[in-house]
């Protein structure tokens, strides 16, 4: 059974983030510790109780095509129309569409609620919510006024149409058509790999697509985007007829079998009608504030599903009889829990999982300040980190993510490989988190070609000069926090040295620095959750003398784990940058 993590989030939000700051701005006035308590609550009832029953039998049944268009599993139809009554879709969109006004950090929390409980159920709203951020600052007065209320309230639900089959993640291939009609366009062409491209929960789809009007520059620079709802909408906001789009198949996954993963096709006959959003040949522009929040999204996924993988695993190690090892009670049955490696494995999941959260929602924090802050300099700052995290969030809290089911697999030992115990659902729904919304390396050609090499490196150093700060004000009177205090430092000043590496690699050319970006991303996000979880233990060792002396203690004790057995991937990540990249780029492809 999921439990979820409540006491584990309210500590990130109020007392290691010190989210409560935020209702200083007019936006969030009504903010405060006791509304988020509430909405997490009313959350984890939602995610225990209705999505969680759901997460095995629709990896069972899976999503089905029919004819008539695509069957979710059973239970999932009325699991939606709660979520839309419950009023989970507005959360944290703009009041004047009848949204509700949160920090991006509770909306984090809450996410990670949906993804640990039913990852196939929680990218249906995801993508809607992407889809609505990208009207609301890309779209039109009209456009907005006309789909953004239903999509807010979650009525109508929204997708992100990119892939073509002969293009994957190089957009340039784009190659569906749209033709001018007047004030609108016709599409046609296919697009495959559209999460809840077609389903059976909402009346209407709200297709975000990429297309190419004829006559455009080849590339990147001659895509659009345009809007394409499932049914034609109409002035009156009423349903019309179906547009002429259909799914012509769904895919067989290796997991998230309840997510419906489509291939449409566009314009049979007379041509899918669709709206253009914004300017022409900027719809790749406008497709990355689809992107951004999807990939913060997505590396919420990565740990979301650790979490529940480390529950599952922890219960199991707690009940499964197995052997005596050598610290096991005198007498009476000794469960695995007891033996020294499996401690190791549950510490390693325990301690990712909270450096990943803590890294996760830090990011989503600072995008409350970039987006709210009224001091523009103060806006720039937090923007720039933002960029700078976000592809570390998705490529290090998936890649982390996958490593983690598989050792929660590894625990169950032989009944993890047995799909009845569950373990190996998580192992399997978690795999494609690393794919889409790019990939791991996509994640790391971004951090280090965009990102670095957009400021040579002033984000980062930013980042560094501020966790070197902050760790050195820490208290170390303690002796375990002095070692996870050492710990932290020496990663920190690791990532350094690492990060002038890659600058220098960087501007030699390319090939050097990309041949270790990935590397260089997990080291980024290795030593910013070393960061984060000293922070924690700090606040754990003043805290541990009150009412919750347990709960600090197991703080302080998961921080000492990741410092001396998590941590100390770092240096040999550092060593890879530092050194590696000829072992790449002198390798001849014919030979590998």
């Amino acid at each position: 059974m999921y439990r979820a993590p409540i006491r584990e989030l309210r500590f990130v939000l109020d007392e290691l983030l010190g989210v409560a700051v935020l209702s200083a701005y007019p936006q969030l006035a009504e903010y405060s510790s006791e509304t988020a308590e509430s909405i997490l609550g009313e959350a984890a009832r939602f995610a225990e109780e209705v999505l969680e029953p759901l997460n095995q039998s629709g990896d069972r049944e899976g999503a089905r095509w029919t004819s008539a268009g695509v069957v979710t599993p059973k239970g999932f139809a009325a699991a939606y129309r709660q979520f839309v009554e419950a009023g989970w879709p507005q959360l944290g969109v703009d009041p004047k569409y009848g949204g509700q006004a949160v920090p991006q950090a509770l909306g984090a929390a809450v996410r990670e609620l949906w993804g640990a409980a039913n990852l196939s159920f929680k990218l249906c709203p995801m993508l809607t919510q992407g889809a609505v951020e990208a009207i609301d600052l890309c779209g039109s007065s009209a456009q907005k006024a006309l789909f953004l209320p239903k999509m807010v309230r979650g009525e109508w639900t929204g997708t992100m149409d990119l892939t073509e089959p002969q293009a994957g993640s190089d957009l340039a291939q784009v190659r569906t058509r749209a033709v001018p009609d007047g004030e609108h366009f016709r599409l046609f062409g296919q697009k495959i790999f559209i999460t809840w491209g077609d389903h059976d929960c909402a009346e209407n789809i709200i297709h975000m697509v990429l297309a190419r009007i004829e006559g455009a520059p080849p590339g990147v620079k001659g895509v659009s985007l345009f809007i394409v709802p499932k049914m034609l909408v109409n002035g009156d906001g009423t349903l019309g007829e179906r547009n002429e789009l259909r799914c012509v198949s769904i895919e067989h996954k290796l997991g998230i079998h309840a997510s419906p993963t489509c291939m449409l096709a566009f314009g049979d006959v007379h041509g899918a009608v669709g709206y253009l959003i914004g300017t022409a040949n900027r719809g790749l522009e406008y497709m990355f504030v689809m992107m951004n929040a999807a990939r913060l999204s997505v590396g919420i996924e990565g740990y979301a599903v650790a979490e529940r993988a480390l529950q599952r695993a922890s219960e199991w190690a707690r009940n499964r009889v197995q052997g005596r090892p050598p610290a096991a009670p005198a007498t009476g049955a000794a469960t695995i829990i007891c033996h020294p490696d499996v401690k190791r494995m549950l510490l390693t999941m325990k301690s990712c999982v909270q450096a990943m959260r803590a890294l996760g929602m830090y990011a989503a924090f600072e995008l409350d300040i970039a987006g709210l802050d009224p001091d523009g300099e103060r806006r720039r700052h937090a923007q720039a980190r933002v960029d700078l995290l976000i592809p570390i969030v998705k490529g290090w809290c998936t890649e982390l993510g996958n490593e983690l089911a598989a050792t929660g697999v590894q625990i169950h030992g032989g009944m993890g490989f047995i799909e009845e115990t569950g373990a190996a659902q998580y192992l399997r729904d978690l795999r494609i988190t690393t794919i889409y919304e790019g990939t791991t390396g996509i994640q790391a050609n971004d951090l280090i070609g965009r990102k670095l090499g957009r400021d040579r490196g002033a984000a980062m150093d930013a980042l560094i000069v501020q966790m070197r700060a902050e760790l050195d004000a820490l208290e170390g009177g303690d002796v375990v926090m002095r070692i996870i205090k050492h710990a932290a430092i020496e990663a920190v000043d690791q990532l350094r040295e690492a990060t002038d590496a890659i600058l220098e690699a960087f501007s030699a050319g390319q090939e050097r620095a990309l041949a270790v970006a990935v590397p260089y991303l997990n080291l980024c996000g290795f030593v910013t959750g070393g960061w984060l979880l000293a922070k924690s233990a700090a606040l754990a060792v003043g805290r541990r003398a009150g009412a919750e002396r347990e709960f600090y203690e197991a703080k302080l004790a998961t921080a000492r784990f990741y410092a001396q057995q998590v941590l100390p991937r770092a240096l040999a990540l550092a060593r890879i940058v530092q050194n590696g990249a000829p072992s790449v780029t002198e390798s001849d492809a014919a030979l590998i």
